[in-house]
C-alpha cells in the first residue's frame, strides 16, 4: 500500500470518566468552542453526555447542544437531523402557507401526526413582532415551533426528552429556587378623612347621575387607596338609589 494512503481517523470520544475529564477540560480552554463551553469544564461534560446519549460526537454535540436559560437544549436542524436518521422515523415534511407553519411527521408502525403554529398563535403566546428573530425570520420561527411540537410528540425516545432551542430562547428565565419566603403582611391604607368624605359627595353624586361612574367603581377606586368604614361604604352604595330616586321624579 502506498505510503500516502489515509491513515483511519481517530475518535475523539472519551474511553473512561478520567479522559472525559481531562478532554472536558481542554476543550473548554479552546477559544473556538461555543461561548457556553469557554472556561466551562463542566458544561462541556455535560454536553459531551448528552451527546453519547443521542449518538453525537463531542464536537457535533458542543456545536448543537446550547445552555438556554440554564438547561442543555437542541438546535431545531439537529432535532430535525435525529429523528431523520432513526430508523423509526418514516417522513418529516415541512411547509409553510405564509401564515402557518405545518409539520407532518410519521413514525413506523403508527399514523401520521400534524402540528402547526401559525401568526394567531405566536401573537397568543406574545412572540408576534418581538424584537429579534420573531420580527427578522417569522416564517424560520414558525417552522422551528412547528417542528418542535411534530417532533417532540412522535420522537420523544430518539431525542430523549430533549428541549428543543429555539422554544426555551422563547421562555422566561426560571425564577431562582431557594427557601421559602415569608409572605410581606399587607400594607394598612389609611383611613378616608370624614370631612373630606362630606365635601365629595355632592361631585360623586352628580358623577353618578351623569352616568360617568358607578357607586361600585367609586368604591373599587377609593378602597384602592384608602380604608372605608362600614358607613362610607353604605353612603357610596346609597348613591345608586338616590340616582334611582331622581331619575323617577323627572323621566
Amino acid at each position: 500500500m502506498s505510503d500516502l494512503a489515509i491513515k483511519q481517523t481517530f475518535s475523539l470520544m472519551p474511553q473512561n470518566i478520567d479522559e472525559a475529564l481531562r478532554f472536558a477540560d481542554h476543550l473548554s480552554q479552546a477559544d473556538i468552542v461555543p461561548k457556553d463551553y469557554q472556561r466551562k469544564p463542566g458544561n462541556v461534560l455535560v454536553a459531551i453526555q448528552w451527546g453519547m446519549e443521542l449518538g453525537l460526537q463531542p464536537m457535533q454535540a458542543m456545536q448543537n447542544i446550547a445552555v438556554i436559560n440554564g438547561r442543555p437544549s437542541l438546535w431545531g436542524d439537529a432535532v430535525i437531523a435525529l429523528v431523520r436518521s432513526s430508523p423509526l422515523c418514516e417522513y418529516v415534511y415541512e411547509n409553510d402557507d405564509g401564515e402557518t407553519a405545518t409539520c407532518r411527521v410519521k413514525r413506523r408502525g403508527e399514523e401520521e401526526q400534524v402540528r402547526t403554529f401559525s401568526m394567531a398563535d405566536a401573537k397568543l403566546a406574545g412572540l408576534a413582532g418581538k424584537q429579534g428573530p420573531w420580527s427578522q425570520y417569522p416564517k424560520r420561527m414558525r417552522q422551528m415551533r412547528a417542528r418542535a411540537f411534530a417532533l417532540r410528540d412522535v420522537f420523544p425516545d430518539v431525542l430523549r426528552g430533549m428541549p428543543v432551542a429555539e422554544e426555551l430562547m422563547d421562555t422566561p428565565t426560571e425564577r431562582e429556587v431557594g427557601p421559602a419566603r415569608q409572605a410581606e403582611a399587607p400594607k394598612t391604607l389609611p383611613s378616608y378623612d370624614q370631612t373630606k368624605f362630606e365635601s365629595m359627595l355632592p361631585t360623586w353624586q352628580k358623577g353618578v347621575n351623569d352616568g360617568k361612574t358607578t357607586p361600585d367603581d367609586l368604591q373599587a377606586f377609593l378602597q384602592s387607596k384608602y380604608t372605608l368604614s362600614d358607613e362610607q361604604i353604605s353612603r357610596i352604595q346609597k348613591l345608586a338609589a338616590i340616582e334611582g330616586e331622581a331619575t323617577h321624579e323627572n323621566p
